[in-house]
């Protein structure tokens, strides 16, 4: 084999300066066969070995049956089966190479979206542990929302992943954007619904709310995270970028730093996919959405209930404490991501921020008074004065009664 100056120089002299083949081999001191197959060869010289072989290549049609029939079977089980006893490192990587050619080709498509057509949505579980009152600390989850046109990219932290906190967050998020896409995109969410008999089937909650919205919601297939990659893109997108150096006091902390963190930084930077910022596309995006309904959906948590003797209505295992006036009659309970409200007749009997600790008593100081003074009048009205009379006796009927009448001490 001649070497690669040697090849470079024979094509030079060739081509450039015109030299036969015969005066070339003469100048170089090789053959003009060698000469030959430089100027044939389109690529310098190389110096490949020769293929030694490997332990495993005798057991390689067996390895072949087992794949034709069993394309996902594990290596290890493949050993077993053909009585493997040598090295598993080498039986794995020829395992590795032969499998492509038995299993079915499932190739990842590139989708283009159109402005408004859709966004995709999960529940991202960011590794920090945020403090949530009461002493304790937790790790909520962040709902993310990211338009498949601009990318846009929407979070916010959530009290829980249950339905009430899971609609009334995706609610805040479409009015912070304005408008709602045609379709939102989710995997098997409990609160969304799940797949059953092979058909997608969305629970009540996820039905009030895409019809008072007048959008679809879209499952995907299980096992299917391409399906929703945009969002699983931007969760590690968030865990990588946001969260690193920073730390949190609160939720409300959490959802602060991640606001602006959106504002200022994800949502302008240089998208390489769409070659733009999301920015640039979001007024285009936003004007194919539809319009956002006049009466808002019903979200959060709401339910109705007579009072109890005391007077305390329970939300997401946390009891909250109502005006005492109104025990035994029925009220109705809502709450958002931030306040706990009760009504009686339409009337405001009590109002809490929520806690986002768990298994909390939330008592007002003003309902405390207003029971303690009921209970003290309750125990006033048991307890009624009565004026009897009552015979008093003369000292000479005891003596009598005693048998001392008379005795001179």
């Amino acid at each position: 084999m001649i070497k690669v100056e040697d090849w470079a120089e024979i094509r030079r002299l060739h081509r450039a300066e015109g030299m036969p083949i015969k005066a070339i081999a003469r100048r170089l001191g090789i053959s003009k066969n060698t000469v030959k197959r430089a100027l044939a060869a389109d690529e310098p010289p190389k110096y490949r070995r020769a293929p030694k072989g490997s332990i495993v290549d005798a057991a390689e049609p067996q390895i072949r049956e087992l794949l034709a029939e069993f394309p996902d079977m594990p290596a290890t089980v493949i050993a077993e089966r053909i009585g493997w006893e040598r090295s598993m490192t080498v039986l794995k990587d020829r395992v590795r190479v032969l499998r492509p050619q038995y299993r079915p080709v499932d190739p990842a498509s590139r989708t283009a979206y159109q402005p408004g057509e859709l966004a995709q949505c999960d529940l991202w579980f960011p590794p920090v542990r945020v403090p949530v009152g009461a002493g304790q600390h937790a790790g909520p989850p962040v709902l993310v929302m990211v338009s498949g046109y601009s990318r846009w990219l929407m979070a916010r932290m959530l009290p829980s992943r249950a339905a009430g906190d899971l609609f009334a967050g995706m609610w805040v998020l479409l009015r912070m954007l304005g408008a709602a896409p045609k379709t939102l995109v989710w995997d098997n969410e409990s609160a969304i619904g799940k797949w059953k008999n092979g058909r997608p089937q969305l629970t009540a909650d996820a039905e009030a709310f895409r019809g008072a919205l007048g959008i679809a919601i879209a499952q995907c297939r299980p096992a299917d995270p391409e399906a929703k990659g945009l969002v699983e893109r931007a969760n590690r997108y968030l865990e990588t970028s946001f969260l690193p150096g920073r730390s949190f006091t609160s939720p409300d902390d959490f959802n602060t730093q991640l606001a602006q963190w959106l504002g200022h930084r994800a949502n302008v930077r240089h998208h390489r996919r769409i070659e733009c910022r999301p920015a640039d596309r979001l007024t285009a995006d936003r004007s194919a959405m539809l319009a956002l309904p006049p009466v808002p959906p019903q979200v959060g948590w709401r339910t109705s209930t007579r009072l109890p003797r005391d007077h305390y209505v329970r939300v997401a295992s946390n009891d909250y404490s109502v005006h005492p006036s109104v025990i035994g009659r029925l009220v109705e309970v809502a709450a958002d991501l931030d306040r706990v409200h009760v009504t009686c007749g339409g009337r405001p009997v009590a109002a809490h921020p929520r806690c986002w600790a768990v298994h909390q008593t939330i008592t007002d100081p003003d309902h405390a008074r207003a029971a303690a003074a009921l209970r003290s009048a309750r125990l006033q009205a048991a307890r009624p004065v009565v004026d009897v009379g009552v015979e008093q006796r003369r000292l000479g009927d005891y003596d009598a009664i005693l048998g001392v009448e008379g005795v001179v001490a």
